[in-house]
């Protein structure tokens, strides 16, 4: 009898582990979202203007584009010190790139096949 009762007891503590473990995953889940969105508002229209100012030969037109859409942020991890954001914009088939650390924007590429440092 003491024996289900602790297994029982067991039970009901890993089904409440459980349901905890989910609800902070799902509240950080909320909060990385909401963080995200305003670190791209924040970052837009310095990335549209960087874009716009970019030289290139294939000339990047956010302003006045017939199709535009924002892609937003990306990251790579490329090892377990460093980490490379970039803000990508697509205006009329062009991509651009903004780093949003150095404030460089790269037009033509895409972020995930362009050189790495």
């Amino acid at each position: 009898m003491t024996f289900q009762r602790i297994v029982i007891g067991v039970l009901v503590l890993i089904v409440a582990a459980l349901g905890a473990v989910g609800y902070f995953e799902w509240k950080m889940a909320v909060q990385v979202r909401t963080m995200k969105a305003f670190v791209e508002g924040y970052v837009f229209n310095e990335a549209v203007a960087a874009c716009e100012r970019a030289q290139s030969s294939t000339p990047f037109k956010w302003n006045g584009g017939k199709s535009t859409s924002v892609i937003g942020l990306n990251s790579v991890k490329l090892d377990k010190y460093a980490v490379v954001a970039s803000y990508t914009l697509l205006a009329d088939g062009v991509y651009c790139d903004y780093d949003p650390i150095k404030r460089k924007a790269e037009i033509g590429s895409s972020f995930l096949e362009r050189e790495q440092f």
